[in-house]
């Protein structure tokens, strides 16, 4: 059983996390971008549903608008917090955001679209499960996990990849 204190206890080879203060920061650093990507992740989700909730409840837009309306604002949010504070991509050159955010927006649509096909598609072919009273959500869940997956890694290696990946020279800071 989980003590009351479960993550003040959490250790890191026999040493207390909470008492090492510069053990949080090394960890930090170390899953910094991967920390960064759920934080906003979270955070863009949050916009999604909060612009969607505008749209339906204050603005009174049908449920398709206000799913597309959000879907672009949100992606909108993740495509700038993905640049600057996850990926950390510091080049607002023409070209460079230009193709940056059409390999993002391109990413999204397709791992969007997978999502469409693969839900139902897994529920037929038999993960049809019910959780929570929802038919699918298995499934859903599933889906999900995976295309969350794909998008940080359509992220990180295409549209936000270091010009210098795979010449084996570090970028720069500048």
């Amino acid at each position: 059983m989980l003590s009351p204190h479960f993550l003040s206890d959490l250790q890191f080879g026999g040493i207390f996390v909470e008492e090492k203060p510069w053990l949080q920061r090394i960890l930090f650093e170390k899953y910094r971008e991967l920390t960064m990507y759920c934080i906003f992740g979270v955070s863009t989700t949050i916009v999604n549903w909060l612009i969607y909730s505008i749209c339906v409840a204050v603005l009174s837009i049908d449920l398709y608008t206000s799913g597309i309306i959000a879907w672009i604002v949100a992606v909108i949010v993740a495509f700038v917090t993905n640049k600057l504070w996850v990926f950390e991509s510091k080049s607002w050159e023409y070209r460079t955001v230009l193709a940056e955010a059409l390999t993002f927006f391109g990413g999204r649509i397709a791992t969007g679209a997978l999502e469409v096909v693969a839900v139902p598609a897994l529920v037929k072919w038999g993960f049809d499960f019910v959780l929570f009273g929802v038919d699918g959500l298995p499934a859903k869940i599933l889906v999900s996990v995976t295309i969350v997956i794909l998008n940080y890694l359509l992220s990180k290696f295409v549209s936000f990849r270091s010009p210098n990946a795979g010449s084996g020279k570090k970028q720069s800071g500048a």
